[in-house]
C-alpha cells in the first residue's frame, strides 16, 4: 500500500470531475489538484506552450511527493503526456484521459460513434485517429462546441439555456444515428443528464471520469501502490485565484473548495 497523493492537473477547475471520480471508486486517496487558471484554456495554446505547462506543473506535482500524475485536460493528454512521462520517469505513474476511454471503446460493438470537445481536443483529432486505430471499420464524427465549457463555468446547466445551446450543437446532421458519444471535455460530466436527454436516452454517453478512474485504479492495485488510508488533507492549487473560481468549484466537486494560489516564477 502507498499512502502517497495522487496528482491531478487541468488547464482549469473541470478537472475536479476527475478528482470525484477518483474518489468515488478510491476514497482512501488523497488529491493533490491543480489548475492552470492563468493560461485557460489550453485549446488556443501552441503546443510548445501546452507542454511548457504540462513539465511545469507536472515538475510541481512530483515535489508534492505524488505517487501518480493525471493529466485531466483533453488538449493536454493529446499534446503533453509524452512530456510528462519523460518527466516524470518510471517511479512515478502517468496517466492521461485519452488512452483509458479509447481502450473502453476498443472491445465494443459501436458502428458510428460521435467525439465533442474543445476547438484544441478536436482539433488534434486524437480521439479520432486513436479510436479509428483500434476499430477501424467505426465511423467517427466530431464536433468543436466550445461554448459549452464557458456555459457550464458560469451556471448554466439543466435550464432552458443550457438545453438550447446542446440542442444547436447536437442537432447537426452528422450526429444522427450514432450509437455513442465521447464528451471530450472535464466539464461536459454536468451536462451528460442533458445530452442523454437530448439523444432520448438513445445514444450511450460515455461516463469518462468513471472509465478513467477505474483504469487508474486498476493499475494501482496491479502496482500494489492503492492507498490503505487517507493522510492528510486534499490539497486544491490554481495559478491565478479568482473569487469566480472559487465559486465554480461547487459546480465540478459538489462544494466550495479552499483553492490556493501557486504562481510560477516566470508566469
Amino acid at each position: 500500500m502507498d499512502n502517497r497523493p495522487i496528482g491531478v492537473f487541468d488547464s482549469g477547475i473541470g478537472g475536479l470531475t476527475l478528482a470525484t471520480a477518483i474518489l468515488s471508486e478510491m476514497p482512501n486517496e488523497r488529491i493533490v489538484y491543480f489548475g492552470d487558471t492563468a493560461h485557460l484554456p489550453y485549446g488556443d495554446k501552441s503546443p510548445e506552450s501546452i507542454k511548457t505547462y504540462t513539465e511545469r506543473i507536472g515538475t510541481f506535482l512530483i515535489e508534492q511527493n505524488c505517487k501518480a500524475i493525471l493529466i485531466a485536460c483533453n488538449t493536454a493528454s493529446a499534446i503533453g503526456f509524452q512530456a510528462l512521462e519523460e518527466l516524470a520517469g518510471p517511479k512515478i505513474l502517468s496517466f492521461n484521459v485519452v488512452d483509458p476511454v479509447v481502450a473502453h471503446l476498443a472491445g465494443s460493438p459501436y458502428r458510428k460513434i460521435g467525439v465533442i470537445g474543445t476547438k484544441g481536443t478536436i482539433g488534434s483529432h486524437v480521439y479520432r485517429d486513436r479510436i479509428k486505430a483500434q476499430l477501424p471499420d467505426v465511423e467517427v464524427v466530431e464536433k468543436a462546441t466550445s461554448l459549452l465549457a464557458s456555459m457550464i463555468e458560469e451556471g448554466f446547466h439543466d435550464n432552458t439555456i443550457s438545453r438550447a445551446v446542446i440542442q444547436a450543437y447536437l442537432e447537426d446532421s452528422q450526429f444522427h444515428d450514432l450509437d455513442c458519444l465521447v464528451p471530450a471535455c472535464t466539464h461536459y460530466p454536468i451536462i451528460k443528464d442533458e445530452i442523454e436527454a437530448f439523444f432520448e436516452n438513445q445514444v450511450e454517453v460515455l461516463d469518462a471520469p468513471g472509465i478513467v478512474a477505474r483504469h487508474i485504479k486498476k493499475v494501482l492495485v496491479s502496482r500494489s501502490l492503492l492507498a490503505d488510508s487517507r493522510i492528510g488533507d486534499h490539497q486544491f492549487f490554481v495559478s491565478d485565484l479568482t473569487i469566480g473560481f472559487e465559486r465554480a468549484t461547487r459546480i465540478f466537486f459538489g462544494q466550495e473548495l479552499n483553492l490556493k494560489e501557486h504562481r510560477f516564477p516566470d508566469q
